[in-house]
């Protein structure tokens, strides 16, 4: 073969490793074999999970810690399995490669009725297009590096999911190598508008006595949080972080109040962000979850809300306008505030009240959160903590959490079911860390199996099982007999998937026998069930 050609499903193997990702999530099928070969023969590493949308939440999670991450699933059966979680990253900003296997052209031409099909061979590709920022069937070898490279740009540019279907009989055909491999463009910037924009924020913020910084998930998934931190040191202002945006930078920094979310937040958070004079939001998307229920106070009259392509003071929008420029800007020319007159508490100082475990005291929501803030310090590893959506996603809004810990909750699309998958996938993404999840027992009946996963890739991460009988969440919006669930011994769950420790926890002095020996078994998952009675749940849910 000529220097200057590859095949199809080496090209794509190369690409993707030239972007950093050398695991890929997914679960085989007929369609997707040939390419499987490929990518496994080029030294990409398939984590087989136990079914798509499994494979879907792994690899998201894993993109929020790796940057961009890839799945590969069989035609319709597989893609169509994989959907939801798609859903969830394109809500969240999460730039994933979805890979799928179809039949081959012939077949396709010939209008064949095949296993997996149903509609036509458009309905999978049709139904991607909804939730991806850029979607392409390979028709021809000879443009389907072309096609893979604007399709790849457009992932790492808008920081979404994208869609690439491949045709059976085209994985093993060559294919052009072109001269020149398309990147991420530049983002359009209108520069009259943004120093209009930039001039219109510094007089509201010179002007305000009490500012105050909310800071959101588009700092995150840009990687511009150091322009977040030179802002602070800049201005001296206090800021907070949405839900979804927690852990942007380390929460023991002197200035940072807390995470905000209206009327969930601790009473001190609210108050110090509801009666700024001037709110200065940074990439936060303004959700039901991060807005509390839109219990939060945020007027308009005193918002500066800038995202990655807008910003929009009072009334005012200047758009397209660059976010990394338009905090650039605001660093360059706002003046530093006396921070004795900013009234900043700072957050780290909730870990200086003492913390007296109580031996034969039945465990409580309240305390086991407590007590699992403080535990995340003791580890001797750095971690990353998983919070399931439900009660333990409200419940993690305030822990404080170090600079090498990072958080991961699904705080907008909120499937119940995506912790434990995510948990495989924050493991895979970043060894060095230990995963902590925080599951409750009706999401966990959802995707259990992972379980199996994790402990086939020998990964060790702390799983707290809440065991409260039933949908705790649910309960609190609406109580029903749809809410229960049949009651599992959990604990015993791991000794039949393999290699693990487990125990149950019914009260305060057997939750610290279990952190003890979790802290002491760092080389298998070590899974705990904690019983909690079956309407105590969080604050902010009650």
């Amino acid at each position: 073969m000529a220097q200057n050609l590859l095949t199809v499903g080496e090209y794509l193997a190369q690409r993707l490793q030239a972007i950093n990702i050398s695991n890929i999530f997914g679960v085989v099928g007929d369609y997707v074999l040939g390419l499987m070969d490929v990518l496994l023969a080029n030294e990409l590493k398939l984590i087989a999970t136990c079914n798509e949308l499994n494979a879907g939440y792994a690899a998201d999670a894993h993109a929020r810690l790796h940057g961009v991450s890839a799945v590969c699933i069989t035609y319709n059966v597989g893609g169509l399995s994989l959907v939801n979680a798609v859903a969830g990253a394109y809500a969240e900003l999460v730039p994933l490669i979805v890979i799928s296997g179809a039949p081959s052209t012939v077949q396709q031409r010939q209008n064949l009725l095949l296993h997996h099909t149903a509609v036509d061979y458009n309905l999978q590709l049709e139904v991607f297009e909804k939730i991806t920022v850029a979607a392409t069937r390979i028709t021809s070898a000879h443009q389907a590096a072309r096609q893979i490279d604007q399709v790849i740009a457009a992932c790492l540019r808008q920081r979404r999911p994208v869609y690439i279907e491949i045709p059976s009989d085209l994985v093993n055909q060559p294919c052009p190598i072109p001269a020149t491999v398309d990147s991420p463009p530049n983002p359009m910037i209108d520069r009259q508008a943004l120093a209009e924009a930039i001039e219109e924020a510094v007089e509201l913020l010179e002007n305000s006595q009490r500012p105050v910084i909310l800071a959101g998930v588009e700092l995150h998934r840009y990687g511009i949080a150091n322009l977040l931190k030179c802002l602070l040191e800049q201005t001296g202002y206090p800021f907070a972080t949405t839900l979804l945006g927690k852990s942007i930078l380390s929460e023991m920094h002197p200035q940072f109040i807390g995470s905000y979310a209206g009327a969930l937040s601790q009473d001190y958070v609210r108050q110090r962000v509801e009666t700024s004079d001037c709110v200065l939001c940074l990439g936060a998307l303004m959700s039901d979850i991060n807005l509390g229920g839109y219990t939060a106070q945020l007027p308009e009259v005193k918002l500066i809300n800038a995202n990655s392509d807008k910003v929009k003071i009072k009334h005012h929008f200047y758009h397209p306008v660059s976010l990394p420029a338009f905090m650039a800007g605001l660093s360059n020319k706002l003046q530093r505030k006396n921070p004795e007159l900013l009234d900043i508490k700072p957050a780290k100082d909730s870990l200086s009240v003492s913390f007296e475990v109580k031996s034969t005291e039945k465990l409580t929501n309240a305390r086991f959160y407590q007590r699992i803030n403080r535990f995340i310090w003791e580890l001797e590893t750095a971690s990353v903590v998983i919070a399931e959506t439900g009660d333990a996603l409200i419940a993690t809004i305030d822990l404080v959490l170090s600079s090498d810990t990072e958080y991961i909750g699904q705080a907008l699309y909120t499937s119940i079911g995506y912790a434990v998958p995510a948990c495989l996938g924050a493991a895979i993404a970043s060894p060095s860390r230990r995963a902590i999840a925080l599951i409750g027992d009706g999401a966990f009946q959802m995707t259990c199996q992972e379980l199996s996963t994790i402990i086939r890739n020998e990964l060790n991460p702390i799983i707290f099982l809440i065991n409260n009988d039933g949908y705790s969440i649910e309960r609190a919006i609406h109580e029903g007999s749809y809410n229960d669930i049949q009651p599992w011994k959990y604990h015993q769950l791991p000794g039949i998937f393999g290699y693990s420790w487990s125990c149950d926890v019914h009260t305060e002095g057997e939750l610290e026998e279990a952190l003890d020996k979790a802290k002491f078994y760092q080389d298998r998952l070590c899974f705990i069930e904690i019983h909690l009675d079956k309407y105590d749940c969080s604050r902010g849910v009650k």
